[in-house]
């Protein structure tokens, strides 16, 4: 039906036009005007009807956008708020630019699609200045909901899928600095799987557990900061547009990964003795029509998160090495630690020698 709306709305245009444009009594070069008027008419029409269609894969039961309708403690909202998060007209914000605080938004329904994509639109900003804010925000899918915690603002030990955007480096005194790739600009976005029994490590930013990542940024920037993640056939791709230049650039590729159903979208953020404000400004999901094979449709069930080929993605931790001081004083002190034990053992040897000659 509206199809044959269209087709039909399509039709007058063209018949409008032509009536006027008496073409047949016009010159060649009025003629082509005319004709080329009227195909960009028509063109944008159809871009626009495509762009509708697009629009309709929109899940509104799994996106948050203004006026935030949906969102709050009624039993009909769809997002629930905990700790310090707080709605405005213009934002949902996480935490303020103050320290200790914590905050986080959950979706109450469980999410259930295959293919998917999400697009967060959000902003960090603060009054410190460089390397001395934090600590960040995070996109979640995970099992378990509503739970405080130290991996910005949410549990340890989670099961699913987290997306940081980390502000502050605590690892880069860490790491040999002339080893390649060792040393990270900030603000950092990464990805991590979580089984329920792995460790988001803070003292490493994350790396022992990473998947992949890329530096993006976002904090107190001029343009709108966005991330998008997708999600589909098992591969997980990450891309952002943090510099105003309205295109995707891509963060990180991973396939393999392989994410159950029944989990809960959130973002939470943190600050300790570092802070900056920390905003979701709309986090909307789309679904993707994706064709599968039928060996594809048949697929066993997923239970538990993982990733195929999981060790081309650790990251070596190593640990500091001893500075050249410390080097020479650890061998002077066992070089004066055992000289001390070779003449309290030759005091002892001539006691008992002497103890020993006066009985004979």
């Amino acid at each position: 039906m509206v199809a044959a709306v269209s087709q039909r709305s399509d039709l007058d245009l063209w018949r409008t036009f032509c009536f006027l444009c008496p073409m047949f009594h016009w010159r060649n070069v009025r003629q082509l005007i005319c004709l080329f008027a009227a195909v960009c008419i028509l063109t944008s029409r159809s871009l626009a009807d495509e762009q509708d269609f697009q629009e309709e894969f929109l899940k509104r039961e799994y996106s948050l956008a203004k006026p935030y309708r949906g969102l709050g403690f009624s039993s009909s909202s769809q997002w629930d708020l905990m700790g310090t998060a707080m709605v405005t007209p213009d934002h949902v914000r996480l935490t303020p630019d103050l320290q200790s605080r914590q905050g986080a938004v959950w979706s109450r329904i469980p999410f259930f699609l295959r293919d998917w994509e999400l697009k967060v639109h959000f902003k960090i900003h603060g009054q410190a200045k460089k390397n001395l804010n934090g600590d960040g925000l995070a996109i979640w899918l995970t099992k378990d909901r509503m739970q405080n915690g130290p991996v910005f603002g949410n549990m340890n030990h989670f099961t699913g899928l987290g997306i940081f955007v980390d502000t502050y480096p605590n690892a880069d005194k860490r790491y040999d600095r002339t080893q390649p790739g060792s040393q990270r600009a900030f603000p950092y976005i990464s990805v991590m799987l979580g089984n329920g029994t792995l460790s988001y490590d803070h003292d490493y930013d994350g790396r022992p557990t990473e998947l992949g990542g890329c530096t993006a940024m976002a904090r107190n920037a001029i343009y709108d900061t966005f991330v998008l993640v997708r999600y589909s056939k098992h591969r997980l791709t990450l891309m952002v547009d943090v510099d105003g230049k309205q295109e995707w650039k891509d963060c990180a590729d991973i396939t393999g990964v392989r994410l159950p159903t029944g989990y809960f979208f959130g973002a939470s953020s943190a600050t300790g003795d570092l802070s900056d404000n920390h905003d979701i400004i709309s986090m909307k999901l789309y679904e993707l029509t994706v064709q599968r094979a039928a060996e594809e449709e048949e697929e066993e069930e997923v239970t538990i998160p993982s990733v195929d080929n999981t060790d081309q993605f650790q990251v070596e931790v190593e640990e500091e090495g001893m500075s050249g001081v410390q080097f020479f004083f650890t061998v002077l002190f066992s070089i004066l630690g055992l000289g001390v034990l070779a003449v309290v053992g030759l005091m002892v040897y001539y006691r008992k020698e002497s103890r020993r000659k006066r009985f004979y």
